[in-house]
C-alpha cells in the first residue's frame, strides 16, 4: 500500500467542508427558519452567529481548517496502518 502525503490529503476534506458550509448557509437562506440548521452551525463553529458577512467568513475559515485537520490526522494514521500491514 502506498503512503500518503499530508499536503495532498489535507486539501480534499478542507474543500469538502468549506463547500458543505456554503451549501448549508445557502439552504438556510432558501428555506423557512424552522427547517434549516442554523443552531447546529452556531453550536459547532465557535464565534459563528447567523448570519452576518463577518461570521460567514469566520464560519467558512473554520470549516476549511476543520477539514484540513481531518486530513492532517488521517494521513499519519493511514501511513502507520499501511506500514504495519506491509
Amino acid at each position: 500500500m502506498q503512503t500518503l502525503n499530508w499536503k495532498v490529503m489535507a486539501l480534499p476534506p478542507a474543500l469538502f467542508s468549506g463547500f458543505s458550509f456554503i451549501l448549508c448557509v445557502a439552504w438556510g437562506l432558501l428555506v423557512p427558519p424552522g427547517v434549516h440548521g442554523t443552531r447546529f452551525l452556531e453550536m459547532t463553529l465557535p464565534g459563528f452567529v447567523w448570519l452576518t458577512p463577518g461570521t460567514f467568513v469566520l464560519g467558512l475559515v473554520e470549516a476549511l481548517v476543520i477539514g484540513a485537520y481531518v486530513g492532517f490526522v488521517f494521513t499519519p494514521i493511514h501511513n502507520a496502518v499501511a506500514n504495519r500491514w506491509r
